[in-house]
């Protein structure tokens, strides 16, 4: 086994450029994709730095399937390990995950196939890496490449950091010659140093993108009236657009009323069913609709190159959130605007934001004892026990705040005590538990079953002899012409024969007891989980704050100077380029307009959208310049909501 671990295929390079079209039905490599595919067939690590859109995850799908072995890909997200694994499925390629909420022995069936070369790619959790029974299943396994997605997540002073994160270098220390690929969007320089010392990255190797999007515009936008400005934003430019907000109900809400302006639009949140998300994905990469009003569940695996506007509602907790989502647009190369919707209002909330993610200590700890007295786990005991979990109704019962106590569930979570799922992120799966012979022998005895299992196989093929794979009921009663609940009876009917091994996707919300419960006088989170993760988030809220209300640098300079990349140059179109382009002949206009704004209020308060209706022989631009420059100055006040009046006039009084 140990000799066959480092074996490689000897390839030229045009075998990669045939597995790219064979698989992925491209002719050729995006910028730098070919060099890092190269250097790892090298058997060397590298730290690949490509930004959203950069074709990531191609960089270390290619190299495995020109290599023996399996690769072992590690995730911080469920719902991107699903879509990678489904995507690998439908070309033909096997691929398993492995996550919350799995049963042992299903854990058994994928690790198995690993180990005896049975599949080309597992995607694991970081909080797997400490799972004896993997570690003990990884060491036999013939692995050709070491694959680290979200790699910011294993430095401190990432945005998202995560302790689990740091068990991966001891994966390596069973395979030190087998290659590693560590892979990222957004990393500052102290992220980029941090990823290569904790994966030991030797020699170090950088592959890095220019983060420049020479085609992507940035604009900050000064508006008390959103959903104005976001309906005129809709109006005037073509092409879809995605709205980003913060909580599911502003999504369904915003949606609902960009409908009744008559644009077409549709929500996206972590809290619908697997089968609406996928529908709305699908018709909105179709163009069915324009736009998206999403949480930030939405955009991982989105291949969708035309879209033209990013918008966010309310300021990202981080740059790095921010210039990832925001890069989702323009991805053709053509022109698209990155737009934030700002009003000084929103550092508040901004700051409120911050205070519930972050919540005291001590209420984490009342949080902890809280959730162990709920299921009546005794001290030093509890580990491995799995329990369905209604937050609310959590709440309810030790009157928490909902949102500090998820805050303080997910802080649990990340120190390795606890891990609670939604359901929505977890599918139904089964396996055949019988032999071939005996599967077909089933349906000829009960031809009401051949149906079903006739549609199992070519469904989900033959793997599903060998190890557990997610199935939809929805899809299959569809596809069976049958109710969901018919559907359900026949598969419980397979199960009782002992066809099929089957489980259901949880109902709701599920938790996981990861170690037994502490003593309350011994309860602690280490600093890494939350001192200094806390004045990590600080910082980088700081500067998300300062991208938002400075008035002077470039946008795209900022951006790219926060990720310690040098623009010599202003980008030349962004919204303060723009302001400063013209110089005196700018400053006078913007004087001129200014003095007829001022004469229209004294005679009476408007809204902006009623000020651009005043004076129609006016560019729009110009005079939303103007009022933005007055917002800022305090020139204008509000009167009664959606109106404005020069400072100083006392109408409507």
């Amino acid at each position: 086994m140990a000799a066959f671990r480092g074996k490689r295929k000897s390839l030229e390079a045009n075998n990669i450029h045939q597995i790219l079209e064979r698989y992925w039905g491209y002719k050729q490599f995006r910028p730098l994709q070919q060099e890092i595919i190269e250097h790892v067939l090298q058997g060397k690590d590298a730290l690949a730095l490509l930004p959203t859109g950069g074709g990531k995850s191609l960089c270390f799908q290619v190299p495995a399937m020109a290599m023996q072995g399996v690769c072992v890909v590690v995730s911080p997200l469920i719902a991107l390990m699903k879509d990678q694994v489904e995507n690998l499925a439908r070309r033909g390629i096997e691929a398993r995950m492995l996550c919350s909420g799995q049963s042992r022995h299903e854990s058994e069936w994928i690790l198995n196939a690993a180990v005896h070369g049975n599949l080309k790619f597992l995607y694991v959790s970081p909080e797997r890496c400490q799972n004896e029974m993997f570690l003990a299943h990884f060491q036999q396994m013939p692995l050709c490449l070491l694959a680290v997605d979200e790699a910011h997540c294993i430095s401190q002073w990432g945005y998202d950091f995560r302790p689990p994160y740091l068990q991966i270098a001891r994966l390596r220390d069973f395979f030190p010659k087998t290659p590693l690929l560590a892979l990222t969007a957004t990393a500052t320089a102290e992220v980029v140093e941090d990823i290569q010392e904790r994966l030991g990255i030797r020699p170090r190797k950088v592959f890095r993108k220019s983060f420049k999007r020479g085609n992507l515009v940035y604009y900050v936008l000064r508006d008390e009236d959103k959903m104005g400005r976001l309906e005129r934003i809709a109006r005037k430019l073509d092409g879809s657009g995605i709205v980003y907000v913060r909580s599911r109900k502003k999504a369904s809400d915003i949606a609902r009323a960009l409908q009744q302006r008559g644009i077409p639009s549709a929500f996206y949140h972590a809290g619908l069913e697997n089968s609406q998300r996928e529908a709305r994905q699908k018709a909105w990469v179709e163009n069915r609709f324009r736009l998206m009003v999403a949480t930030n569940a939405f955009g991982m695996g989105i291949d969708k190159p035309d879209v033209r506007f990013v918008v966010h509602w309310e300021l990202p907790d981080t740059v790095e959130a921010y210039f990832q989502e925001a890069g989702r647009a323009g991805r053709d190369e053509k022109r698209a605007y990155a737009l934030l919707l700002y009003h000084p209002a929103d550092l508040v909330d901004s700051e409120e934001n911050f205070r519930k993610s972050y919540p005291e200590k001590a209420f984490i700890g009342r949080v902890y004892e809280a959730v162990c007295n709920f299921f009546q786990i005794p001290e030093n005991s509890g580990e491995g026990s799995v329990f369905d979990f209604d937050l609310q109704a959590f709440c309810r019962a030790y009157d928490f705040p909902l949102p500090e106590a998820f805050s303080a569930l997910s802080f649990l979570e990340r120190d390795g005590l606890l891990r609670f799922s939604e359901s929505w992120a977890e599918a139904s799966c089964l396996r055949a538990s019988c032999s071939y012979r005996e599967y077909y022998r089933c349906q000829v005895e009960r031809p009401a079953l051949a149906p079903l299992l006739q549609f199992l196989v070519r469904r989900y093929g033959g793997g599903i002899f060998s190890s557990y794979v997610p199935v939809d009921e929805k899809e299959m009663a569809r596809a069976l012409s049958a109710s969901e609940d018919e559907v359900a009876r026949e598969l419980a009917l397979l199960s009782k024969f002992d066809i099929i091994a089957y489980r259901p996707r949880p109902k709701g919300a599920s938790l996981v007891f990861l170690k037994d419960r502490q003593r309350a006088d011994r309860f602690s989170l280490s600093p890494e989980t939350y001192l200094l993760r806390k004045q990590t988030a600080r910082r980088k809220l700081d500067a998300m704050q300062a991208y938002a209300r400075q008035t002077s640098l470039c946008r795209e300079r900022y951006l790219l100077q926060y990720f310690s990349e040098d623009l010599r140059e202003d980008c030349g179109h962004c919204d303060l380029c723009a302001a400063r382009k013209t110089g005196l002949e700018g400053f006078r206009e913007r004087a001129r307009l200014v003095g007829k704004i001022h004469a229209s209020l004294e005679q009476a308060p408007a809204s902006l959208p009623q000020l651009i209706a005043r004076f129609p022989e006016e560019a729009e631009e110009r005079l939303e310049q103007a009022w933005e420059y007055l917002l800022a100055e305090e020139k204008i006040e509000p009167d009664v909501f959606p109106l404005y009046r020069w400072k100083g006039s006392r109408h409507g009084f």
